[in-house]
């Protein structure tokens, strides 16, 4: 998965997610992002992201399903960036109950997966549905997250709704600040309206920002199918 070419090593599906964004100033993000690494704006705000889904049917190519690692939950936090004229993803961390994968995931693609305790659950089907997500991350600090939305009526994504999820890869980095891009794939996210009934979050805050002001723009999916590429250098 090291390799500078680019190969397609894992398909996954994810399910029940949820998009949580917070408008941020740029130079407030900015700050946390390694150097050759720049933000990407919508109307000059940085938007911070809070994403609980369910990962489901996780296999790597040319193996079997692993049965204890195909399915979990995972919350992340993320940013929009752009890297040597890649447009992507830069995760702050990302949540999971399961050890293999956070392991493999840190070694494999350098990203700040972290282990604890993490649930996602959806409730009743369509409009009027309640998701749930719940973190109580163990390592590699204490950090703890409550959420729950009501989902809504499907919605025809404008250009804010594009701009935060029209993502195609990753960007991430190891020793010696070396960049890394991993491509994406997967269909356009099918979008509902949602709305917040609960939130007690501070995986935020431990990311280094500071705490969100105001509501959470906020969109469920009930999810896509997704092939995952092999990392390659950024020169």
């Amino acid at each position: 998965m090291l390799n500078d070419g680019d190969m397609k090593v894992m398909t996954q599906q994810w399910q029940d997610l949820l998009f949580a964004h917070w408008a941020y100033e740029p130079e407030v993000v900015q700050r946390l992002l390694p150097e050759g690494v720049e933000l990407d704006t919508f109307e000059g705000n940085a938007y911070v992201g809070l994403v609980p889904f369910n990962m489901r049917n996780l296999r790597v190519r040319g193996l079997p399903p692993i049965p204890t690692t195909a399915n979990f939950a995972e919350v992340n936090v993320r940013t929009y960036v752009t890297s040597r004229g890649r447009s992507a993803v830069w995760f702050f961390s990302l949540d999971t109950q399961k050890l293999l994968p956070t392991l493999v995931a840190r070694l494999a693609f350098k990203l700040p997966y972290c282990y604890g305790n993490a649930r996602v659950t959806l409730t009743g089907q369509g409009e009027g549905a309640i998701l749930t997500s719940n973190v109580a991350r163990k390592w590699p600090h204490h950090s703890v997250s409550a959420l729950a939305v009501r989902v809504g009526a499907p919605v025809e994504p404008g250009p804010l709704e594009k701009f935060l999820t029209s993502r195609w890869g990753l960007v991430s980095s190891s020793r010696g600040n070396r960049l890394w891009y991993g491509a994406v794939e997967h269909e356009p996210w099918p979008l509902h309206h949602a709305e917040l009934l609960h939130l007690d979050d501070n995986l935020i805050t431990a990311a280094g920002l500071p705490r969100p002001e105001g509501d959470p723009h906020l969109l469920f999916s009930p999810g896509v199918h997704t092939t995952i590429h092999s990392l390659e250098k950024l020169a």
